[in-house]
C-alpha cells in the first residue's frame, strides 16, 4: 500500500520540488514581516517584556487560528495551489498597507490607551486589530499547500520539507531584515521587498496550478464542516506531545536569548542572528525529520525518543551559555570588524543553540506521520498539529519572559523545561505508547524508557547552573575580568534584563544592566549623573515639575528630588525590580530617591508613557540604555525628540546622555544631529575624563532663551539649596560658573560635523545599527577632539553680571 501511495503522490502530484522553493520565498517574506512589524508596532505599544509577550502572542496566535480555520471554511476541492496563491497575494496586500494604516492607528490607540489591566487589554486588542488577518492567513499557507499531497508516508514527508523550506526561507529573511535591509533602507522599503516575494510566490503558484490537474475530494452538500481541532481517536498525546514541544521550544529560545544577549551583547544583530541559528537548526532538524517521516515504521515512539534527547540539548544549552562560552579565552576588542564579531558570535550561537533546535525541528514532521489517517484530510491534519504546537509556542514565550525568568530565574527556568521535555517523552513512550511498540513487547521498554527519563532528567536538571554574577555584570567580557570584578552584592533577573551591583576593594559600587556597568559611584559617572539633573532644575526659572527617563542606580533622579523647588517628579522605568532593588544600594549617593513622597515611579516605556500620558513638565531628564542596546534607539529618535518638546511646558528644558565611549563617530553624529531636529537652538555639554572626552549631555529649551548665570547662582545661594551645593560640590563644582563651564558647543557650529550625520526616525532606526557597530570599541577620546574643533564661545547663549560672564568665558575655553 505505502509503494502505491508513494508512486501516487509522484505522479499525480507534479512540482513537488518546486513548491519547496515557493515556501523558501514565502518563509523569507513572513520573517521579514515579523521582524518589521514588532519594530513597528513596539513603537506604538511599548517595548517591555509585557509589550512584546502582547505582540508575539498575538503574532502567533493568528497563525494558530489560520492552521484551524483553512480547512474549516475552505473546500477541500478546490485547487491547492490556487488557494496558496491567493493567501500570498492577501499576506502582500496587508504587508503593503500596514506601514501606512499602524500611524493611524497607533493615534487611535494613544487617545485611549493607559497603564493598568486595562491598558494591557488595550494592547492586546490593538495588536489583534493589525495583525490578526494577516498572521492568520501566513498561518493558512502550509495547511492550504499540505491538500497537494496525500496523507502517506510519502505525503507526510514532503510536507516535512515544505515546512523545511519555509524554515530556510525563514533564516534567510531573519538575517536579510536585520543585518541589511532596516540597516540601510527603512520598515517601508523592507515591507516592499516582502511584498514583492509574496508576489512572486502567488504568481508562481497560479502558474504551477495552470499546469497541473488536482481532483481533490468534494465534500456532501450537508456535510458537517470540520471541527476546529479535529483528532482523531487515540492521537491526543501526540497533541499534547507536540504542544509540550512548542512550549519547551519558545520557552527555551526566550531565556537562551536572555543569556545570548549577555554573551554577546544585546544588540540588535545579536537578535538577529539567535533567531536565524534557531531558525537554521529547525530548519535541519526538519528536513531530517521529514526524511524519516517517509520511512519510519512508528513515528509517535520515534517522537517520543526525540522528545527524551531534548532534556539533554536543553541542558547542553544552559551549560554553553554559563559555564562554557563566557569564559572562552576570546577579547571582543580583538576584532578587526564587524565581520570577525559576527564569525565568533555565529559559533558561539550555534555551540549552543543547534542541538535543541535541531531535535525540535525533527519533532514537527514526526508528529504530523504520527497522526496520519488514509481519509485525513491533509488540510485538517496539518492545521491540527500545527496549531497544538503554536499554541505551546505562545504560552512557553510569554510565560517564560513574563512569569518564569522574573519569578525564578534562568536557571530553574530551564530546570523547568527539561522536566516538560521529559513529560512529553512520557506521554508518548510510557503512559500512551503506540500500538507498534505495545505489540513489540512494550511493557519492558515502557518501564526502560521510564527509568531512562527518571535518572537522566534528574541528574540533567542537577547539573542547570545558575547564571554567573560575572556575566551578568560584564558579559562578553567576563573572562577578562574574572580576576578584577569586586564582589557582587545583589544579582537580579527581571522581566526586562538582567542586573547586579557590585562594589570594588576601594568601596566603588558598580550598576550592571545589559552586561556592563551602567552607572558607578566613580567620580566621572557621578559627574555626568548630577550634570543630566543638575543642568535639568537650574536652567529653567521655576521648575515644579520633572520627569525622570530611565532609574539605573537613581543619581539622575535623586540630583533632581533634592532640588527644593522641585513639587513633582515622575521616574519612567522599565524595569520594576531597578528601583525596588538596586536603587537600595546607591542610596547614600540617590539621596534614597525612591522613598522620596514628591516621587512617583511608572514602570512603564517611556516611550508609552510620554505617548499615552497627558501631563506635561518643566524639565525633562533622559538616560536610559546604550544606543546599541536593542530598543533603546527609540528613546533617541526624531519623532520621540518632537515628542519630548510638545511635553515641556513653555520655559522647559531637556537633558539627555550621549556615551561616546563604546560607540564611534557616525553614531554619536547620528544621536547629536537627531536631537538638533528637534531643538535645533540645542547646546552639548562635555564631561572629560583625564582630560579626554568621556560622554556628554544635549541640552534642548522648549523655546531658546538666554541661560541666566546670575539666576543660577542666586538660587544656589539660598539656604534651602544646600543640598544641591553639596551635590555639586562633590563633583569639584562650586558654582554656577563652574557647572556651565563644561559648555562644549551649539548647534549651530556642529552643523559641519553633523552634514553627513544619518537622522535617526521611528521608520528606520538607524541608530541601533550604526550603534552595534561600536560595541567593542573605545573611541571617545577622538570623537569628542573632533567635536572640539568646532568650540566657540557661544554669544547670547549665557547673560549675566560682566564679571561673572567673563569668568565664564575664561573657565569655559580653557575646560
Amino acid at each position: 500500500m505505502n509503494a502505491t501511495s508513494s508512486a501516487s503522490v509522484a505522479s499525480d502530484r507534479p512540482f513537488l520540488p518546486l513548491l519547496v522553493l515557493l515556501f523558501v520565498g514565502s518563509g523569507c517574506a513572513a520573517l521579514i514581516y515579523e521582524v518589521v512589524w514588532l519594530q513597528m508596532i513596539t513603537l506604538i505599544v511599548g517595548s517591555s517584556a509585557i509589550s512584546l509577550g502582547v505582540v508575539l502572542g498575538t503574532f502567533m496566535g493568528g497563525m494558530c487560528l489560520g492552521s484551524l480555520l483553512l480547512s474549516r471554511y475552505v473546500s477541500r476541492a478546490e485547487h491547492p495551489m490556487k488557494v496558496y496563491a491567493y493567501l500570498e497575494l492577501g499576506i502582500a496586500a496587508f504587508g503593503f498597507l500596514l506601514p501606512f494604516l499602524l500611524p493611524v492607528a497607533g493615534g487611535l490607540y494613544f487617545a485611549i490607551a493607559g497603564s493598568g489591566m486595562l491598558g494591557l487589554i488595550l494592547r492586546g486588542l490593538f495588536c489583534a486589530l493589525v495583525l490578526l488577518v494577516p498572521t492568520l492567513l501566513m498561518g493558512a499557507t502550509l495547511p492550504a499547500i499540505a491538500r497537494w499531497v496525500e496523507s502517506t508516508p510519502k505525503g507526510v514527508s514532503w510536507l516535512g520539507f515544505f515546512y523545511g523550506g519555509n524554515i530556510a526561507g525563514g533564516v534567510i529573511g531573519c538575517l536579510l531584515a536585520g543585518y541589511y535591509l532596516l540597516r540601510v533602507t527603512d520598515t517601508r522599503t523592507a515591507s516592499f521587498v516582502a511584498v514583492a516575494l509574496n508576489v512572486v510566490v502567488a504568481v508562481a503558484a497560479l502558474l504551477l496550478a495552470k499546469e497541473s490537474t488536482y481532483s481533490g475530494k468534494r465534500a456532501a452538500a450537508d456535510a458537517p464542516k470540520p471541527k476546529l481541532f479535529a483528532a482523531p481517536p487515540g492521537t491526543w498525546p501526540v497533541y499534547a506531545a507536540i504542544a509540550l514541544s512548542g512550549f519547551t521550544a519558545l520557552g527555551s529560545e526566550v531565556v537562551w536569548a536572555r543569556l545570548l544577549s549577555l554573551n554577546l551583547g544585546g544588540t540588535t544583530y545579536t537578535f538577529s542572528l539567535i533567531l536565524g541559528v534557531f531558525l537554521i537548526g529547525l530548519g535541519l532538524g526538519s528536513s531530517v525529520g521529514a526524511s524519516l517521516a517517509g520511512s519510519v515504521k512508528d513515528a509517535r515512539t520515534a517522537l517520543g525518543w526525540f522528545q527524551m534527547a531534548l532534556m539533554a540539548a536543553i541542558a547542553w544549552a544552559a551549560f554553553a551559555l554559563t559555564q562554557a562560552v563566557p569564559f572562552w579565552p576570546v577579547d571582543p576588542t580583538l576584532s578587526l570588524g564587524p565581520w570577525f564579531t559576527f564569525q565568533m558570535d555565529f559559533v558561539k550561537t550555534a555551540f549552543a543553540v543547534l542541538p535543541g533546535a535541531f531535535l525540535w525541528g525533527a519533532s514537527f514532521p514526526l508528529a504530523l506521520a504520527a497522526t496520519m489517517g488514509e481519509d485525513r484530510d491533509p488540510g485538517v491534519m496539518v492545521g491540527t498539529v500545527y496549531a497544538a504546537n503554536t499554541v505551546g509556542a505562545i504560552f512557553g514565550a510569554v510565560l517564560a519572559s513574563v512569569v518564569f525568568i522574573p519569578a525564578l530565574g534562568t536557571q530553574d527556568s530551564q530546570r523547568m523545561m527539561v522536566a516538560f521535555a521529559a513529560v512529553s517523552a512520557l506521554l508518548l513512550l510510557v503512559l500512551f505508547p503506540s500500538q507498534t511498540s505495545v505489540a513489540a513487547g512494550g511493557a519492558m521498554r515502557r518501564l526502560g524508557a521510564l527509568a531512562v527519563a527518571v535518572a537522566i532528567g534528574g541528574l540533567l536538571i542537577t547539573t542547570v547552573a545558575p547564571v554567573p554574577p560575572l556575566l551578568v555584570g560584564f558579559g562578553r567580557f567576563a573572562a577578562r575580568r574574572y580576576f578584577d570584578h569586586g564582589e557582587f552584592i545583589f544579582v537580579g533577573e527581571g522581566m526586562n534584563s538582567s542586573m547586579a551591583v557590585s562594589q570594588l576593594s576601594n568601596g566603588v559600587l558598580n550598576y550592571h544592566n545589559a552586561g556592563k556597568v551602567q552607572a558607578s559611584s566613580e567620580p566621572q559617572d557621578m559627574r555626568l549623573q548630577r550634570m543630566l539633573g543638575h543642568l535639568a532644575t537650574l536652567i529653567p526659572k521655576d521648575p515644579k515639575s520633572v520627569l525622570v527617563i530611565g532609574f539605573g542606580a537613581g543619581v539622575t533622579a535623586g540630583s533632581v528630588s533634592i532640588d527644593p523647588m522641585v513639587q513633582r517628579q515622575v521616574i519612567a522605568e522599565i524595569e520594576p525590580l531597578v528601583p525596588k532593588v538596586v536603587s537600595t544600594y546607591f542610596g547614600q549617593q540617590n539621596y534614597f530617591v525612591a522613598e522620596n513622597p514628591k516621587v512617583e515611579i511608572k514602570v512603564d516605556d517611556a516611550r508609552h508613557y510620554l505617548l499615552t500620558t497627558d501631563e506635561t513638565f518643566d524639565a525633562i531628564t533622559s538616560d536610559p540604555f546604550d544606543p546599541w542596546v536593542k530598543g533603546a534607539a527609540t528613546l533617541y529618535t526624531k519623532e520621540f525628540f518632537t515628542l519630548v518638546r510638545e511635553k515641556l511646558n513653555p520655559g522647559g528644558v531637556v537633558t539627555v546622555f550621549v556615551q561616546l565611549y563604546e560607540s564611534t563617530p557616525e553614531a554619536v553624529k547620528s544621536e547629536v544631529a537627531t536631537f538638533f531636529e528637534a531643538f535645533p537652538d540645542g547646546f552639548v555639554f562635555g564631561n572629560t575624563h583625564m582630560g579626554q572626552g568621556y560622554d556628554i549631555v544635549l541640552v534642548g529649551q522648549k523655546e531658546p532663551e538666554p541661560i541666566d548665570v546670575d539666576m543660577i547662582q542666586a538660587k544656589l545661594d539660598r539656604p534651602e539649596f544646600a543640598p544641591v551645593r553639596q551635590s555639586m560640590a562633590e563633583l569639584g563644582m562650586y558654582s554656577a560658573v563652574d557647572l556651565l563651564s563644561t559648555f562644549g558647543m551649539e548647534a549651530k557650529y556642529l552643523k559641519p560635523w553633523t552634514a553627513d550625520a544619518q537622522i535617526n526616525m521611528d521608520r528606520n532606526l538607524r541608530l541601533q545599527y550604526l550603534a552595534g557597530f561600536g560595541l567593542n570599541m573605545y573611541r571617545q577620546a577622538e570623537i569628542y577632539s573632533e567635536m572640539l574643533q568646532y568650540k566657540r564661545w557661544p554669544e547670547g547663549v549665557f547673560i549675566g553680571s560682566p564679571d561673572r560672564i567673563d569668568l565664564l568665558r575664561m573657565q569655559m575655553m580653557s575646560y
